[in-house]
């Protein structure tokens, strides 16, 4: 073994570029590999795990207590599939002032409970204590981290209410409720729901769900349940952000494994033909047949290791920012998803280098059966009339003859030139894979900001930082100095915190007067143009399991109206929706807006106008265009990063099937050269033997490109893309990714089809 270890260091030092290519290639895939595990991993672990230890509720039901009693909720947790339940809680609507805590003005869901253990829906207290007795109240702590101990003793004081004091903050990961206070105080606060809480017997499916809660519920009188929520709707807004990265990255982490194993298949490969004397030589000498595939192993598994541990390491280093992205605004309660698990690393510490082992072995195996003298004295030649027929066809043709030689150079050695067009063919994949999502993400983050007009400013209501300034003008007063400021159109924001009947957790409403919505912000329906119409975005629709057409109860300050989802938005955030100016006003009608997005004329100078608009009052502070969008940002980031990354270790791929394939034919090219073949031809014909390859990998490499880019945008959870943004392949685009594949055998090929140019003849005949 020590021998085998001196030759496989030796052969280490020797074959730098096959040593660096395997290294590089093996880095970038176990980067990849990491972060596509570590996310799927997030998205489900930590909320399952996190759920069962809090015994989360499969189903949260809010019942009509005019139409059924607690005596006979209380029955139902004994129904047939019910493996454990809890309440009944009464739950009320306290209207809470604005800033409270830190939220908006609006309607907050407060359930009476007398603790917070239980069967089901054991709430974690986070700071504080449960409430005692009357007067008190514990607020669930939706916000990442721990809650701020000064915030313990703010004042709750809703009109007609009785004043209310923080003692608690507490978190559920069913989201049962927004707060929660004694039973007796619930009594107090007018409930207008009966709430219970289920575990069932078999909660895989909405189907087995909905099944389930019929089941507990037969008998009760029609209509009763107002409203059912389910875990399996919170655990996929919980990993909906991260699912919409996951598939992205994961498709970057197999195309790096192909890559990866391509080329190192394709290095060992070229080593063994190549290095056929030097197998030679080692079995001359008393090496045997599984020692020299050792030789070659441990050759392969130096660099191999090497490239693992550094993307092992860049993996995790990686890992806290892309899961705090992939998680951003979702409330984990108590999962907690910052890093990744130490076996996703162990696992890809032992996986990556095996799996590289396994592609070598079938290689290396070529050295084990090839008999001394034979490799002695075969030394790196190409076989005898192996691509001849394909030769003599392209020598007739009215070619240069430098590039016909180059054209028929693959057929010499059809292995290495299917493996390095594969490696191409990934290659043009991933840009692009690279550039539909970056069309897709540019389309999307631009999405509502072009139109007829000009250029936009943004008005916000209030000033600007921590100390808000006081408008002096009124609402409509505002909109009339915007408009006689040179605007050609204005169109205001209104913003509340409301409720949806018989859901605990709050919504915060945007209500828009002016302009509609615009038409390309929707992927399914319309913008809402009436009272009483509402449109939400992907996460919201599903966290509630609604969908375009359904009826929901709206509520705020007291007041209700129905309301229709009449449109899909392509992205919001799970609790915003919106609505018209005229829904407002039946729920809050004293609410005014807190901004204005103003289009100015073609032409029109904007910072002029914004600096117009700040002197007009000093509560209104203006700024020009709109701000970036952060998924594109992510998206593009990271896709271009990684498709640099592996065109760049396709492009190392073909630079060693060119330095193989020179090393080859070093006494051809004595012999051309000999004949008068200038370095320029060398250079021409060194090249042109992997252009033909690069045109091949890109045509087959660009369809494999768009189907990885439709799957990608259509399994995003967050954001439900219409086909205008799909559709974005054109004629340009296919012929720039068909010369990505040329460029990429290109840039492989020119410094060693360089360094066989400045080859002199005696350097290339010494061993005649």
């Amino acid at each position: 073994m020590s021998a085998v270890w001196r030759a496989s260091r030796a052969a280490v030092k020797r074959r730098r570029v096959q040593t660096f290519v395997i290294g590089l290639v093996v880095l970038c895939s176990t980067t990849t590999v990491l972060l596509a595990l570590g996310l799927l991993a997030a998205a489900s672990g930590p909320f399952d795990k996190a759920y069962t230890a809090q015994r989360g509720a499969h189903t949260v039901a809010a019942y009509d207590p005019a139409k059924v009693s607690d005596a006979q909720l209380a029955q139902t947790a004994h129904r047939p599939g019910v493996a454990a339940a809890a309440g009944p809680f009464p739950q009320a609507v306290v209207d809470v002032p604005g800033d409270w805590l830190w939220m908006p003005a609006g309607p907050l869901t407060v359930v009476g409970r007398a603790d917070p253990a239980g069967p089901v829906d054991r709430v974690d207290v986070l700071m504080g204590h449960w409430p005692q007795g009357p007067g008190e109240i514990v607020v669930n702590w939706g916000l990442d981290g721990t809650p701020y101990a000064d915030l313990l003793g703010t004042k709750l004081e809703a009109p007609g209410r009785p004043t209310l004091t923080v003692v608690g903050f507490a978190t559920s990961m069913s989201k049962s409720a927004a707060a929660w206070v004694t039973p007796e105080q619930a009594a107090a606060l007018h409930p207008t729901a009966t709430q219970m809480l289920y575990r069932f017997t078999d909660p895989s499916t909405g189907a087995q769900l909905r099944d389930s809660l019929a089941r507990a519920t037969e008998g009760l009188p029609a209509d009763s349940v107002t409203a059912a929520q389910t875990h399996l709707t919170l655990k996929k807004a919980f990993s909906a952000r991260a699912d919409a990265y996951l598939p992205f990255i994961a498709l970057f982490g197999v195309l790096g494994l192909l890559v990866s194993a391509l080329i190192v298949a394709n290095v060992v490969s070229g080593a063994v033909v190549s290095g056929s004397r030097h197998i030679g030589v080692l079995k001359a000498v008393g090496f045997t047949p599984n020692q020299v595939v050792a030789v070659y192993l441990t050759m392969v598994s130096v660099p191999a290791v090497a490239g693992c541990l550094l993307g092992t390491l860049l993996g995790n280093a990686l890992a806290a920012p892309i899961l705090q992205i992939a998680f951003s605004g979702i409330e984990t309660g108590m999962a907690g998803v910052g890093t990744l698990s130490p076996w996703l690393s162990v696992a890809c510490l032992a996986g990556m280098p095996a799996l590289v082992l396994v592609t070598a072995l079938v290689p290396a195996l070529r050295a084990h059966r090839l008999p001394a003298a034979q490799a002695i004295s075969a030394g790196g030649a190409p076989r005898t009339g192996r691509g001849l027929r394909v030769q003599r066809v392209l020598a007739s043709s009215r070619l240069p003859r430098s590039v016909s030689l180059g054209l028929g150079h693959p057929f010499a050695r059809p292995g290495r030139a299917f493996m390095t067009t594969a490696a191409i063919l990934l290659g043009v994949a991933t840009v692009t894979l690279a550039t539909g999502l970056t069309s897709t993400m540019v389309s999307y983050a631009q999405t509502g900001r072009s139109g007829p007009g000009g250029p936009v400013v943004n008005v916000q209501v209030g000033g600007h930082g921590n100390n808000p300034v006081e408008p002096l003008l009124s609402d409509a007063q505002i909109e009339e100095r915007l408009r006689s400021l040179g605007a050609q159109d204005v169109r205001a924001r209104g913003l509340t915190q409301i409720g949806l009947v018989g859901y605990t957790q709050p919504a915060f409403g945007s209500f828009y007067r002016g302009s509609p919505s615009p038409a390309g912000a929707f992927v399914e329906g319309r913008p809402p143009s009436g009272p009483g119409e509402i449109a939400a975005g992907p996460s919201f629709l599903t966290e509630r399991g609604l969908a375009v057409g359904d009826r929901v109860t709206l509520e705020a300050n007291g007041r209700r109206t129905a309301a229709t989802v009449v449109g899909q938005l392509i992205d919001s955030d799970a609790r915003s929706l919106e609505s018209t100016w005229e829904t407002l006003g039946q729920l809050a009608p004293d609410n005014r807006a807190v901004d204005y997005t103003v289009r100015l004329a073609p032409g029109a100078d904007a910072r002029a106008y914004a600096d117009a608009v700040d002197a007009a009052d000093p509560g209104l502070h203006s700024e020009v265009g709109y701000s970036g969008n952060a998924a594109t940002t992510t998206v593009i980031g990271f896709s271009s990063v990684f498709s640099v990354m592996l065109t760049l270790v396709a492009s190392l791929g073909v630079f060693n099937t060119v330095l193989l394939n020179t090393r080859d034919r070093r006494r051809d090219l004595g012999m051309l050269k000999s004949i008068g073949m200038t370095p320029r031809q060398v250079i021409a014909m060194t090249v042109t033997s992997v252009t033909g390859l690069g045109l091949v990998g890109g045509l087959l490499g660009i369809p494999l490109g768009i189907v990885a880019h439709r799957l990608v945008v259509d399994n995003v959870g967050i954001v439900a893309f219409p086909e205008s943004m799909k559709d974005v392949w054109h004629a340009p685009q296919l012929a720039g990714m068909l010369c990505a594949g040329v460029a990429i055998a290109v840039l492989g090929a020119l410094i060693p089809a360089r360094s066989a140019a400045r080859m002199t003849i005696a350097a290339a005949l010494h061993t005649e």
